[in-house]
């Protein structure tokens, strides 16, 4: 289960890899990097058809990021999910957020008997202080109607 002090523990050392940032600047996986970016964090592009973006260098899979990356948040099509999730707890990765949508019951089962903190079901983007936009509208909604986190 999904808690405050969950994310808040993901989200504290300010460091992640974002597995399947997309070339396209308007798809979600790509906003939530440079999101991520505006907001302090030093993010780890992962996408394997493309070196860099914008000048970043850009990783092609999880087994290529620097070893101090110990977080990943995937934002893949949900056919490419178990797949990332397998190699990160493989290489060792015990923090990973899959994005909403992106999600799978065979990725989450493969998480299940782990001591990986998961988080699911949730948008960072609601997260990452500071929140602003729709996200924080979001989260105030979600608030109001006891669906934020505990």
């Amino acid at each position: 289960m999904t808690t405050l002090s969950s994310i808040n523990s993901f989200l504290a050392p300010k460091q992640l890899a974002v597995i399947g940032v997309s070339r396209n600047p308007k798809k979600f996986g790509r906003l939530v990097y440079e999101a991520l970016k505006d907001k302090g964090v030093t993010v780890y592009p992962v996408n394997p058809n493309t070196e860099n973006l914008n000048g970043d260098p850009c990783f092609k899979d999880i087994n290529s990021l620097p070893g101090q990356v110990n977080r990943v948040y995937i934002v893949t099509p949900p056919e490419k999910t178990a797949e990332n999730v397998r190699l990160a707890i493989d290489k060792g990765i015990k923090n990973i957020w899959i994005q909403q949508r992106s999600d799978t019951e065979q990725a989450l089962e493969m998480i299940r008997d782990t001591d990986v903190n998961l988080i699911h079901n949730q948008c960072i983007l609601m997260y990452a202080d500071p929140v602003k936009g729709v996200h924080k509208f979001h989260r105030f909604l979600n608030k109001l109607f006891g669906k934020y986190p505990k």
